[in-house]
């Protein structure tokens, strides 16, 4: 299953601001590693949107539900980070970070967008660029069923 956590990133900039800012969250490497996808063609639908790859993260609060398949408690957090990357001796590998891309479960803070905020790290920057998240819920409103989450338990 493609791992996407916010389709229509890159055009979200100068629109309303959000009601509660997501902060950078530190040691998320450390989380429940989900899963990696190169997007490395045009043959991809997302290709223009999200080519390179992606890493997907989920804390402790997250993991028991992503495995269950059920919906996601308040405090659950999800992490997409992304890479540009290039092949270099017979390897692919990864050159700079794109972003870092936030979910975040709080009912009671994002009604409006399923309960889930999102936001937006670029590059390696501690400060959020995301102005709407709209869009992202847009995207994630197509995964309903599955609490908003593209990402799938696999063993």
């Amino acid at each position: 299953t493609l791992v996407v956590l916010a389709t229509g990133l890159a055009a979200v900039y100068g629109q309303a601001p959000r009601k509660v800012a997501i902060t950078y969250p530190t040691s998320y490497r450390k989380w429940t590693h989900v899963k990696s996808m190169v997007i490395f063609s045009k043959d991809h639908k997302l290709f223009d949107r999200f080519a390179g790859l992606h890493n997907v993260y989920v804390n402790d609060i997250g993991w028991t539900s992503l495995q269950q398949g059920r919906a996601y408690p308040d405090g659950s957090m999800f992490i997409f980070e992304l890479f540009d990357v290039r092949t270099y001796q017979g390897a692919i590998e990864t050159t700079q970070r794109k972003f870092l891309a936030v979910m975040r479960k709080s009912s009671k803070l994002y009604p409006e967008t399923g309960g889930w905020g999102y936001e937006v790290f670029q590059g390696y920057e501690s400060t959020g660029s995301l102005k709407d998240m709209k869009p992202c819920f847009a995207c994630h409103a197509s995964q309903k069923p599955k609490d908003y989450v593209f990402s799938d338990y696999k063993e």
